[in-house]
């Protein structure tokens, strides 16, 4: 079953669902006042959340969708995508394989 990204005004909902039309209805069960306003569906079933991008570390990176971007232009190449990372955000080669293996390891 797939993983959907659910996103209404006030909560963004991580959910597996057969198709759009059951993840939009877990909203309409879950929060019935709320209108989904964005929808996703994710291309692997497992869920990173950064914690950069909630604003729990000190970095103005956000490390997960950066190597998200690094492996999608790469095609899934690793060393290709660690490359591009160390590029886009002058980190060492240590520092970049982790983060690409770790976020291809997650369901990027």
């Amino acid at each position: 079953m797939p993983l959907f990204e659910i996103e209404t005004n006030a909560h963004i909902i991580i959910s597996w669902a057969s198709d759009e039309q059951s993840a939009t209805e877990v909203v309409r069960d879950a929060f019935p006042g709320e209108a989904v306003v964005r929808l996703t569906r994710r291309p692997r079933d497992t869920w990173v959340i950064s914690k950069s991008a909630l604003g729990l570390t000190d970095s103005q990176i956000d490390p997960c969708n950066t190597a998200r971007d690094c492996l999608a232009k790469a095609s899934g190449d690793k060393v290709h995508a660690i490359r591009l990372y160390m590029r886009e955000t002058g980190a060492d080669l240590e520092r970049s394989r982790k983060v690409i293996e770790s976020n291809m390891v997650m369901g990027w």
